[in-house]
């Protein structure tokens, strides 16, 4: 059953364009590629980036791996509101959210009333490739520890992936990223948002 948040649909069914033309939110799993593509955006639309995990890590002086085992993920998840709240009202901005941001339906309302999102798509394949021996992922940071198979981290890429692809699918913009060069990737967001502008002067 697909998602319904009316407050969200009827607040930016009334002023999507002008909020969409001054933020864009990058979504996505794991490796998806937001923070790298998401610098490299701004910098061709003469934008600011912000990453938000790293923002909260500048905050805390932690990693976020550090701030799940310490504090636990409800603890990271509010901070995590809070921090994205800020960035909100920036204006002409590249904002690259964490992976789970969009399952918050407060993170969701935030991000429909005051931009464009766009998600960037890859295949639990990919996400395995890149993430086999990555430790600093803290929902998967046990099985690189404890060298599990890879049938063990696709299974749990795909259900993590289940779970929050119905938040994902809610972008404006969806592209999918596999096997596609990252200038290629850039080039078409911002084509896509100078369109935009263009369009609504």
């Amino acid at each position: 059953m697909g998602l319904f948040f009316p407050s969200v649909l009827l607040i930016c069914s009334t002023f999507l364009t002008e909020c969409m033309l001054q933020r864009v939110y990058l979504t996505g799993f794991m490796t998806s590629g937001k923070s790298t593509i998401g610098p490299i955006l701004a910098n061709v639309l003469g934008w600011n980036f912000y990453d938000l995990d790293s923002v909260i890590e500048n905050r805390f002086q932690m990693s976020v791996v550090e701030i799940f085992e310490k504090h636990g993920e409800d603890y990271f998840r509010g901070i995590e509101t809070e921090e994205l709240n800020k960035l909100s009202v920036l204006n002409d901005v590249i904002i690259s959210l964490g992976g789970g941001t969009l399952s918050s339906v407060r993170n969701l309302e935030i991000i429909k009333n005051s931009g464009l999102s766009v998600y960037l798509k890859i295949n639990p394949e990919t996400i395995y490739k890149r993430l086999k021996n990555k430790i600093d992922r803290p929902l998967i940071r046990d099985l690189v520890l404890n060298e599990r198979p890879k049938d063990e981290f696709l299974e749990r890429i795909s259900n993590i992936l289940e779970q929050r692809e119905q938040y994902y699918n809610t972008a404006e913009i969806i592209l999918e990223t596999d096997n596609i060069k990252i200038g290629k990737t850039v080039d078409r967001l911002a084509n896509k948002i100078r369109r935009l502008i263009d369009e609504n002067p």
